[in-house]
């Protein structure tokens, strides 16, 4: 008998409309305003610190809900968001610079759903608010760090072409690097050599006798400020990939600006430390044979600077850098032999063969890893933004047992949650020029709400008008095409939710109002397919055989056309043009399975493998 249907294929379809169901459930449950307050550097909250937290906000009679202490975290969550914002200047006031409060939304799913790893759809910027960071590119460091480059690259070079200098000592002030010769023929012989190998180079006469100014062209500054601005573009996307944040906004504004969106993001605390944070790391020699008690009353010999080390412990280290972060391409945290916290680094070929070249004739000297930090002061420049100050520390120093290369560790790290915080900076790559957030906006879920209750409007609005047509027009047969729509909305709401990094955007709202009305156009080439055939003078079961098997070809063409359309779209379209494409892929696909799989079953279940003789279509 045609149209009976084995019952494994009613499990089948009962059993992925349950899982897209389970999955669509934590979309219910409303979130908190909440605060979430992290340690800086990788460390943690206590214990104590939450129990005083608690206490101020009872004080102060803030109504929270809960404040729990979650992997080294606070997370508080509050009624209202009056309650989250006074909230957050009694935590700021009291826990003071070295932690990080934000703002923050915290999901209400259920314990149960949570266990099975079900969780609301992330909602973009514009539906769901989320952190607005204006972020500024410190040029002159970028410049400053040229200069010193230059400086470097400049005793390189005369050495090798057995040009003698008395000093090569760049100003940072001025912005160029005064090199001292000893006769005219010898600035002369510097000049040429230096030209041979730079024709951007710029010479103008030193203040003291034989020696001449050296800065390159005003073209090669705006190269240098466009690489830093674009390398730092790049490096931040890579930051905003480790912190798994689904479609944010990263682009230029201006001449050294970048603006970075962050939607539908849960842990904002850690993605303003990471983003914030411009950390960086120098290997430099040790200079073991320098006086450290002179240097510590201020007579520094030349060529060596006095660093200190974590536990206070001062270090005079050679200028000369031989190896920094741009050429680390790979860190993870680990624990060494001693169960101590530990960072193995990676380096590219370039920096590999630099560290190789640098350690070939330092076998039994001591290497430091000097960690640099960029902290924004209280003082302000003249544009209104906080000055950053370069804080510089020895993390570790250490024999230098063999021949180094592009794989070594550092150890000497203070706790695991810090190992791997400097793992994921180092990993996602060093900054060419410190950056530091000049403005930061978290836009609350108000903004987006009328967004979703006009979103939420206009599809329910068009699923009723698309209900009662097809009740009205093919009567039995309408309600089932009414089901299948249903259906499909808990779907496409299932299958967002489990996709991992899929975001739902006021376009992709527009995906999904679109995909209700072509959800029953499948259904309508089927159905007219039947009438077509029953008028034919068909039974009614070869009408429904017929009419599906010769409407599915029909059916598959017209949605492969739109499918391509919207992968070409998520190919080449970004932000909210990429989450429309999704949510019209999505939902063509599960269109095309509730109405050719989903309303056959029912229409085989009523109708099929018995004597009807005629159909309420």
């Amino acid at each position: 008998m045609l149209n009976k249907n084995p019952l494994w294929r009613y499990l089948l379809v009962i059993g992925v409309l349950l899982l897209a169901l389970v999955y669509a459930l934590p979309n219910l449950y409303p979130e908190d305003p909440a605060l979430n307050i992290s340690a800086t550097r990788g460390g943690v909250v206590s214990e104590q610190a939450r129990a005083e937290l608690e206490r101020s906000f009872d004080q102060a009679n803030i109504s929270a809900k809960s404040v729990v202490l979650e992997e080294g975290q606070v997370l508080a969550r509050f009624n209202t968001t009056e309650d989250q914002l006074q909230a957050r200047e009694i935590a700021a006031e009291k826990l003071g610079a070295n932690y990080v409060t934000a703002l923050n939304l915290a999901p209400a799913t259920p314990a149960w759903l949570n266990a099975i790893g079900a969780s609301p759809m992330k909602l973009g910027l514009d539906l769901r608010g989320g952190v607005h960071f204006l972020m500024a590119v410190d040029m002159k460091a970028a410049l400053n760090k040229n200069l010193n480059d230059m400086e470097e690259t400049f005793r390189a070079d005369l050495r090798e072409d057995r040009v003698r200098y008395r000093n090569i000592q760049a100003d940072l002030a001025k912005g160029y690097v005064t090199i001292t010769m000893r006769s005219a023929e010898d600035v002369a012989a510097a000049q040429a050599a230096l030209k041979k190998r730079d024709r951007e180079l710029v010479f103008s006469p030193g203040a003291e006798e034989f020696s001449f100014n050296t800065s390159i062209s005003e073209l090669r500054l705006k190269e240098i400020q466009e690489y830093a601005l674009e390398q730092n573009i790049t490096i931040i996307r890579n930051r905003v990939n480790e912190i798994g944040v689904a479609e944010p906004i990263v682009q230029r504004q201006g001449a050294d600006r970048i603006v970075v969106q962050l939607p539908g993001v849960q842990d904002t605390a850690k993605a303003k430390e990471i983003l914030g944070a411009t950390a960086t790391l120098e290997f430099r020699l040790v200079d073991t044979d320098a006086d450290l008690a002179a240097a510590l009353e201020g007579r520094i010999p030349p060529g060596t600077e006095l660093f200190y080390s974590r536990d206070g412990r001062p270090v005079l280290l050679e200028k000369k850098i031989m190896l920094t972060g741009e050429h680390i391409t790979g860190a993870s945290s680990s624990f060494d032999e001693y169960s101590r916290p530990q960072v193995s680094i990676k380096l590219d070929a370039k920096g590999g063969n630099k560290l190789s070249e640098s350690t070939r004739t330092a076998i039994g000297r001591r290497m430091a890893s000097v960690f640099i930090e960029y902290k924004p002061s209280e003082e302000l420049d003249e544009k209104g933004n906080p000055i950053l100050v370069k804080n510089q520390e020895v993390i570790n120093d250490a024999t230098i047992q063999a021949r180094l290369g592009r794989d070594f560790r550092i150890t000497g790290i203070d706790s695991p949650g810090e190992a791997q915080n400097l793992a994921t900076l180092l990993r996602a790559g060093a900054l060419l020029a410190p950056i530091q957030i000049i403005e930061e906006r978290t836009i609350g879920p108000s903004l987006g709400k009328e967004n979703i209750q006009l979103g939420t409007t206009a599809i329910m609005w068009g699923m009723v008008t698309v209900l009662i047509f097809m009740v009205i027009y093919y009567k039995a047969f309408g309600l089932v095409a009414n089901l299948a729509l249903v259906a499909n909305l808990v779907l496409i709401v299932g299958v967002m939710s489990m996709i991992p990094g899929a975001t739902l955007t006021l376009p992709g709202m527009a995906g999904i109002v679109l995909t209700v009305g072509m959800a029953v156009d499948a259904n309508v080439l089927i159905f007219e397919r039947i009438r077509e055939e029953l008028a034919d003078g068909r039974s009614v079961q070869q009408a429904i055989h017929h009419g599906y098997d010769r409407a599915f070809a029909t059916i598959t063409d017209s949605n492969i056309t739109t499918l391509l359309v919207a992968l070409i779209l998520f190919g080449i379209g970004t932000g909210p043009v990429k989450g429309f494409a999704v949510t019209l892929a999505i939902g063509i696909l599960t269109s095309i399975f509730t109405a050719v799989v989903g309303t056959r079953l029912l229409v085989n279940l009523f109708w099929g493998g018995r004597r009807v003789q005629s159909l309420p279509i």
